[in-house]
Protein backbone atom coordinates (compact mmCIF):
# COMPACT_ATOMS: atom_id res chain seq x y z
CA UNK A 1 0.00 0.00 0.00
CA UNK A 2 1.20 3.67 -1.01
CA UNK A 3 1.99 5.62 1.98
CA UNK A 4 2.88 9.15 2.13
CA UNK A 5 4.77 10.88 4.60
CA UNK A 6 4.92 14.65 4.36
CA UNK A 7 2.19 16.66 4.50
CA UNK A 8 1.42 20.66 4.21
CA UNK A 9 2.35 20.93 7.88
CA UNK A 10 5.86 19.87 6.98
CA UNK A 11 6.56 23.19 4.82
CA UNK A 12 4.31 25.24 7.29
CA UNK A 13 6.91 24.36 9.88
CA UNK A 14 9.70 25.05 7.19
CA UNK A 15 8.41 28.20 6.01
CA UNK A 16 7.81 29.11 9.85
CA UNK A 17 11.27 28.19 10.96
CA UNK A 18 12.87 30.29 8.13
CA UNK A 19 11.16 33.35 9.28
CA UNK A 20 11.95 32.12 13.36
CA UNK A 21 15.35 31.17 13.00
CA UNK A 22 16.13 31.20 16.44
CA UNK A 23 16.45 28.60 19.60
CA UNK A 24 13.23 29.94 21.86
CA UNK A 25 10.99 29.53 19.10
CA UNK A 26 12.91 25.74 17.87
CA UNK A 27 12.27 24.42 21.53
CA UNK A 28 8.67 26.04 21.58
CA UNK A 29 7.99 24.57 18.65
CA UNK A 30 10.03 21.37 18.89
CA UNK A 31 7.04 18.90 19.22
CA UNK A 32 6.13 19.88 15.64
CA UNK A 33 9.55 19.94 14.00
CA UNK A 34 9.54 16.06 15.23
CA UNK A 35 5.59 15.10 14.33
CA UNK A 36 5.63 17.07 11.03
CA UNK A 37 8.96 16.95 9.68
CA UNK A 38 11.42 14.42 11.24
CA UNK A 39 9.42 11.79 11.99
CA UNK A 40 8.26 11.91 8.81
CA UNK A 41 11.82 11.45 7.30
CA UNK A 42 12.66 8.55 9.52
CA UNK A 43 9.77 6.48 7.91
CA UNK A 44 10.93 7.55 4.41
CA UNK A 45 14.47 6.34 4.90
CA UNK A 46 13.19 3.22 6.59
CA UNK A 47 11.43 2.48 3.75
CA UNK A 48 14.10 3.31 0.65
CA UNK A 49 16.31 0.65 2.40
CA UNK A 50 15.07 -2.57 0.63
CA UNK A 51 14.11 -0.73 -3.39
CA UNK A 52 17.63 0.98 -2.45
CA UNK A 53 19.20 -2.37 -1.78
CA UNK A 54 17.91 -3.51 -5.23
CA UNK A 55 19.40 -0.68 -6.92
CA UNK A 56 22.91 -1.37 -5.30
CA UNK A 57 23.75 -3.51 -2.53
CA UNK A 58 26.75 -1.42 -1.36
CA UNK A 59 24.10 1.66 -0.21
CA UNK A 60 22.30 2.34 2.96
CA UNK A 61 19.74 4.04 3.99
CA UNK A 62 19.67 4.36 7.43
CA UNK A 63 16.74 5.53 9.68
CA UNK A 64 18.59 6.37 13.12
CA UNK A 65 17.63 9.72 14.91
CA UNK A 66 21.16 10.61 14.81
CA UNK A 67 24.12 9.13 13.28
CA UNK A 68 21.67 7.98 9.93
CA UNK A 69 20.94 8.74 6.81
CA UNK A 70 19.09 12.56 7.73
CA UNK A 71 21.46 16.01 8.42
CA UNK A 72 20.53 17.17 11.71
CA UNK A 73 18.91 20.48 11.68
CA UNK A 74 21.26 22.20 13.61
CA UNK A 75 23.71 24.33 11.55
CA UNK A 76 27.47 24.41 12.34
CA UNK A 77 28.15 27.95 12.64
CA UNK A 78 31.23 27.67 14.11
CA UNK A 79 33.08 28.80 11.00
CA UNK A 80 30.83 30.66 9.47
CA UNK A 81 29.62 34.29 9.12
CA UNK A 82 25.81 33.29 8.93
CA UNK A 83 24.73 32.85 12.55
CA UNK A 84 21.07 31.50 11.97
CA UNK A 85 21.30 27.57 14.37
CA UNK A 86 18.80 25.98 12.15
CA UNK A 87 18.79 24.94 8.85
CA UNK A 88 15.40 25.83 7.12
CA UNK A 89 15.17 22.53 5.54
CA UNK A 90 15.74 19.24 5.96
CA UNK A 91 17.82 16.60 3.76
CA UNK A 92 18.86 12.82 3.65
CA UNK A 93 22.09 10.45 2.07
CA UNK A 94 21.57 7.37 1.55
CA UNK A 95 25.87 6.61 1.77
CA UNK A 96 28.13 3.84 0.35
CA UNK A 97 28.81 1.11 3.39
CA UNK A 98 32.47 1.89 3.18
CA UNK A 99 31.83 5.93 3.32
CA UNK A 100 34.11 5.94 6.51
CA UNK A 101 36.66 4.39 4.58
CA UNK A 102 36.68 5.98 0.96
CA UNK A 103 35.05 9.21 -0.34
CA UNK A 104 31.94 7.77 -1.95
CA UNK A 105 29.53 9.34 -3.68
CA UNK A 106 25.63 9.21 -2.06
CA UNK A 107 21.96 9.45 -3.26
CA UNK A 108 20.04 12.46 -2.01
CA UNK A 109 16.93 13.93 -1.08
CA UNK A 110 16.03 17.49 0.08
CA UNK A 111 12.98 18.97 1.04
CA UNK A 112 12.66 22.56 1.34
CA UNK A 113 9.51 25.13 0.47
CA UNK A 114 10.34 25.80 -3.39
CA UNK A 115 13.34 24.14 -3.27
CA UNK A 116 12.86 20.12 -3.25
CA UNK A 117 15.15 18.02 -5.03
CA UNK A 118 17.00 14.59 -5.36
CA UNK A 119 19.87 13.51 -6.81
CA UNK A 120 23.50 12.16 -6.75
CA UNK A 121 27.08 12.06 -6.93
CA UNK A 122 30.06 13.78 -4.57
CA UNK A 123 29.74 16.99 -3.26
CA UNK A 124 32.61 18.83 -2.89
CA UNK A 125 35.41 15.57 -3.37
CA UNK A 126 38.74 16.29 -1.64
CA UNK A 127 41.50 16.77 -3.85
CA UNK A 128 42.59 14.04 -3.87
CA UNK A 129 39.11 11.84 -4.66
CA UNK A 130 38.74 14.61 -7.18
CA UNK A 131 42.06 14.37 -9.01
CA UNK A 132 41.04 10.03 -9.21
CA UNK A 133 37.47 11.14 -11.12
CA UNK A 134 39.33 13.07 -13.16
CA UNK A 135 42.22 10.72 -13.89
CA UNK A 136 39.56 8.66 -14.61
CA UNK A 137 37.06 10.46 -16.49
CA UNK A 138 40.54 11.13 -19.46
CA UNK A 139 40.91 7.07 -19.14
CA UNK A 140 37.37 5.99 -19.28
CA UNK A 141 35.52 8.67 -21.63
CA UNK A 142 32.95 6.31 -23.28
CA UNK A 143 31.19 4.74 -20.01
CA UNK A 144 30.80 8.62 -18.66
CA UNK A 145 29.03 9.06 -21.35
CA UNK A 146 27.16 6.11 -21.57
CA UNK A 147 26.12 7.33 -17.77
CA UNK A 148 25.55 10.82 -18.31
CA UNK A 149 24.44 11.51 -22.28
CA UNK A 150 21.15 9.49 -22.51
CA UNK A 151 18.35 10.76 -22.61
CA UNK A 152 17.01 9.61 -19.14
CA UNK A 153 19.79 11.28 -18.26
CA UNK A 154 19.35 14.70 -20.27
CA UNK A 155 15.98 14.85 -19.81
CA UNK A 156 15.50 14.89 -16.25
CA UNK A 157 19.15 15.98 -14.58
CA UNK A 158 21.29 19.20 -14.14
CA UNK A 159 24.76 19.06 -12.80
CA UNK A 160 25.41 21.17 -9.79
CA UNK A 161 28.03 23.09 -8.54
CA UNK A 162 31.38 24.91 -9.62
CA UNK A 163 34.08 24.06 -12.54
CA UNK A 164 37.55 25.52 -13.41
CA UNK A 165 38.05 28.25 -15.71
CA UNK A 166 40.62 26.74 -17.06
CA UNK A 167 41.64 22.50 -17.68
CA UNK A 168 43.26 21.48 -14.79
CA UNK A 169 47.26 20.91 -14.76
CA UNK A 170 48.03 17.97 -16.67
CA UNK A 171 44.65 17.08 -18.18
CA UNK A 172 44.50 18.02 -21.96
CA UNK A 173 42.67 20.72 -23.12
CA UNK A 174 41.53 18.82 -26.67
CA UNK A 175 40.51 16.18 -24.21
CA UNK A 176 36.61 15.25 -25.52
CA UNK A 177 35.58 15.39 -21.65
CA UNK A 178 37.45 18.81 -21.14
CA UNK A 179 34.29 19.97 -19.87
CA UNK A 180 34.15 17.46 -17.62
CA UNK A 181 37.18 17.81 -16.20
CA UNK A 182 37.11 20.58 -15.15
CA UNK A 183 33.98 20.23 -12.73
CA UNK A 184 35.04 20.49 -8.89
CA UNK A 185 32.07 19.07 -8.14
CA UNK A 186 30.46 15.82 -9.69
CA UNK A 187 26.49 15.88 -8.35
CA UNK A 188 23.24 16.05 -10.04
CA UNK A 189 19.96 16.05 -9.52
CA UNK A 190 16.20 16.95 -10.27
CA UNK A 191 13.57 19.34 -8.62
CA UNK A 192 10.24 18.28 -7.65
CA UNK A 193 6.80 19.81 -6.23
CA UNK A 194 5.72 20.34 -2.54
CA UNK A 195 2.20 18.32 -4.34
CA UNK A 196 4.61 14.89 -4.93
CA UNK A 197 6.34 15.66 -1.44
CA UNK A 198 3.14 15.51 0.06
CA UNK A 199 1.87 12.18 -2.10
CA UNK A 200 2.40 8.82 -1.90
CA UNK A 201 4.23 9.37 -5.27
CA UNK A 202 7.32 10.45 -3.52
CA UNK A 203 9.21 7.47 -2.38
CA UNK A 204 8.10 5.45 -6.06
CA UNK A 205 9.27 8.66 -7.81
CA UNK A 206 12.45 9.19 -5.55
CA UNK A 207 13.37 5.27 -6.59
CA UNK A 208 13.32 5.58 -10.04
CA UNK A 209 15.47 8.81 -9.92
CA UNK A 210 18.38 6.98 -7.94
CA UNK A 211 17.53 4.12 -10.95
CA UNK A 212 18.21 7.23 -13.66
CA UNK A 213 21.43 8.73 -11.43
CA UNK A 214 22.56 5.32 -10.63
CA UNK A 215 24.88 4.55 -13.48
CA UNK A 216 26.76 7.84 -12.66
CA UNK A 217 27.26 6.66 -9.04
CA UNK A 218 28.50 3.72 -10.34
CA UNK A 219 30.99 5.19 -12.09
CA UNK A 220 32.06 7.41 -9.39
CA UNK A 221 32.30 4.43 -7.21
CA UNK A 222 34.72 3.08 -9.66
CA UNK A 223 36.51 6.09 -9.84
CA UNK A 224 37.41 5.28 -5.79
CA UNK A 225 37.63 1.60 -6.46
CA UNK A 226 34.49 1.15 -4.67
CA UNK A 227 32.42 -1.77 -5.47
CA UNK A 228 28.70 -0.92 -6.95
Amino acid sequence: MATTYFSPATFRFLRALDRNNNREWFHAHKAEYERDVRDPFLALIADMQTPLTKISQHYRADPRKSGGSLFRIYRDTRFSNDKQPYKPWQGARFFHERRHEIPAPSFYVHVQPGDCFAGGGIWHPESDALKKIRDFLADNPEAWKRATRSKAFRDHFQFWGESLTRPPRGFDPAHELIDDIKRKDFACGEGFDEKLACSAELLPWLVDTYKRVAPMVDYLCASQELDF
